[in-house]
């Protein structure tokens, strides 16, 4: 009973959005690797270009040099490490929640796609309330950063290569916030990314070894298979039904996808996580998600899970927002001190 009217909730929830659009499908291999991959066999390119990526995944995921960054009106804004065709996108900031009492220690909160500038502020304004220096990244192609608006199309599209590079350089600027952090003298960092942030956020703690705690609302282990399967992208799917199968969306977007790297980074970063996952979720499927922790298990890298009564769009109603939060807030207080 509880279960089909959280689903139908959650289907409720999901049609409020009239302005989705399904972007025509693209190739996109002139946003990977500068362009180096040629077109004249693009689905074998995408391939060679995951084989690539994962082995070489520290650098993939590495940014680079620390930027110079500007302090302008709560916010910390610095040039993103990748330069994308849209000029506006490449410069990435974050809104910086400072605590009365600090504490020493800081948290990145990477918030979900199609995040607006209001998204996670009374979770950073609670966190920062426990003396935690918060910095809420804005995603790539969000808000100010967004060239065709209203919604972050951009960010994950039928374009397979553009939706990597996207995803790449989220990353980037997730690690690029930590060093504003650290050059401000926090002691101790975590992170934390919801839906596709928890991806994003992931990916970042994976591969940097300054990440000692990470929490990860609502998860998922494959790229591909969420975008193929969740209810919330059924008009991204539409733009490859004609062109690609699930199997191979997955596969061309491995690179991105959390159960790739676990196995290869599991001595890295052995630091405190907690997956939360929606017990009714038809965003991020329970299945998919269940992969990711059997990952885990599978190369006994330790982690916590948390479990909500509800779905990805009613875990932001209440009381299902308060019971994430408290889980949210408890894990940092408990490991990062």
């Amino acid at each position: 009973m509880i279960p089909n009217f959280i689903y139908r909730w959650e289907e409720r929830l999901s049609r409020v959005d009239t302005n989705r659009v399904t972007l025509p499908f693209e190739w996109g291999l002139d946003f990977l690797n500068h362009g180096s991959y040629s077109g004249d066999h693009p689905y074998s390119e995408l391939l060679r270009f995951n084989k690539d990526s994962i082995e070489a995944s520290d650098h993939f995921f590495d940014p680079g040099p620390s930027p110079e960054f500007l302090s302008l009106n709560e916010r910390i804004i610095f040039p993103s490490a990748i330069r994308t065709p849209y000029h506006v996108n490449n410069t990435a900031s974050c809104r910086l929640f400072e605590p009365t009492k600090p504490n020493g220690n800081g948290i990145i909160v990477v918030p979900q796609w199609n995040a607006t500038e209001f998204s996670h502020v009374g979770l950073c304004k609670m966190l920062s309330r426990f003396g935690f220096t918060v910095l809420r990244l804005t995603l790539p192609y969000h808000e100010e950063r967004n060239p065709q608006g209203p919604r972050a199309d951009f960010f994950v599209s039928p374009n397979v290569g553009r939706t990597i590079q996207a995803m790449q350089q989220a990353v980037q600027d997730v690690r690029r916030s930590v060093d504003y952090l650290l050059n401000q003298g926090i002691r101790k960092l975590g992170v934390m990314g919801s839906s596709i942030g928890s991806c994003i956020g992931f990916l970042a703690y994976l591969h940097d070894e300054r990440f000692e705690v990470g929490v990860f609302n609502h998860v998922s282990s494959f790229f591909g298979k969420v975008v193929w399967n969740g209810i919330s992208t059924r008009h991204v799917r539409r733009g490859f039904e004609q062109k690609l199968s699930e199997s191979e969306l997955h596969e061309a977007w491995a690179i991105l996808s959390p159960n790739t790297h676990v196995g290869r980074k599991r001595l890295q970063n052995p630091g405190k996580r907690l997956f939360i996952s929606a017990l009714y979720d038809l965003t991020f499927p329970q299945d998919l998600a269940r992969l990711l922790f059997a990952e885990h298990d599978k190369f006994h890298v330790p982690y916590e899970t948390a479990y909500l009564p509800c779905g990805h769009y009613t875990s932001a109603i209440a009381p299902f927002k308060y019971l994430d939060g408290y889980h949210i807030t408890q894990h940092f207080r408990k490991h990062l001190r």
